[in-house]
């Protein structure tokens, strides 16, 4: 199993030095001049020249390269343009927030679709499958942002039930992580509805069933079991894309998470802040499918010899 991993792991090197690669190369091919958002339009030559020199913006493309990898791998992240603050300062609270509301949602959307699932193939084309399947549809149909206004308008504006968003209070991260878990766990349901159709047809089953064996135990101990792969899968997949979804969400509930920050760094062209945070989140998805690879490798062992 520790060769399986530490192949794997080898496996994700070069995707991170691309990550790496195509987070400089954005604001390096970007036209606009930090150094005049730093100094300003009325500043001098030497000015301009003595900043530039402070930040390296003087040296070739591969040297700025390489000194961005190694201050990244000894934790210094730079300075932020516009607040003159270390990156960090910025980074570290916003990735817990954002680390609290996507784990949140991780939960709420394993508890969702997982369920979902199960219920819908329990009796295929009957009542609860339709009804199951139809809430689905809605769920990857609509644009995640206006489930959330709609949400909010409702439990927020209307009810009152909780704030419209927030960090400071645990009821602030309800609307956001529901919002987030809603389109996710449609999809892990529908993979779980299929899975789980696909192993009951399984001969294996119908013995279990022969022998009188109670349904309870046919579906959670040999059919969930067995269709667990393609779940587990799934849900190390969609985990990568909520935090994309973040972004979104961040936004609509003014949830103060990285993506939060990423969206307002991008448009003030605060660069050391934008390539810090694309470099964390790259690495957070590259880490969750490394784990998800690892879990697959112990849930089925053909794929470690793979």
């Amino acid at each position: 199993m520790l060769t399986y991993a530490v192949r794997r792991l080898v496996d994700v090197l070069p995707v991170l030095v691309v990550i790496t690669l195509l987070a400089f190369l954005v604001f390096y091919l970007d036209p606009s001049d930090p150094v005049v958002m730093i100094a300003g339009e009325h500043a001098t030559p030497d000015v301009e020249a003595r900043i530039r020199a402070r930040l390296g913006l003087d040296q070739p493309a591969h040297v700025q390269y390489l000194t961005f990898i190694g201050n990244t791998l000894s934790g210094d992240f730079g300075t932020s343009y516009r607040s003159r603050q270390p990156v960090i300062d910025h980074i570290a609270p916003a990735s817990v927030a954002t680390l609290y509301f996507t784990g949140a949602a991780l939960v709420l959307m394993v508890l969702i679709g997982i369920p979902a699932g199960i219920i819908s193939a329990a009796r295929p084309n009957g009542w609860a499958d339709r009804i199951v399947m139809s809430t689905v549809l809605i769920g990857l149909s609509a644009p995640i942002f206006w489930v959330g206004i709609v949400l909010m308008y409702v439990f927020a504006f209307r009810l009152g039930w909780f704030p419209t968003g927030g960090f400071f209070h645990w009821s602030g991260i309800v609307l956001p992580a529901v919002t987030l878990a809603l389109q996710y766990g449609a999809i892990v349901a529908r993979v779980t509805r299929t899975s789980m159709l696909e192993v009951l047809g399984n001969d294996y089953i119908r013995t279990a069933r022969a022998k009188g064996v109670a349904p309870s135990k046919v579906f959670l101990a040999h059919a969930l079991r067995n269709a667990s792969l393609p779940i587990v899968t799934t849900i190390g997949l969609q985990v990568g894309s909520m935090l994309g979804g973040t972004i979104l969400i961040e936004t609509v509930f003014a949830w103060p998470g990285l993506g939060r920050m990423l969206v307002k760094a991008i448009l003030e062209r605060d660069a050391p802040i934008v390539q810090s945070g694309v470099m964390l989140i790259a690495i957070a998805v590259l880490v969750l499918n490394l784990a998800t690879d690892v879990v697959y490798g112990l849930l089925d062992p053909r794929v470690r010899f793979s």
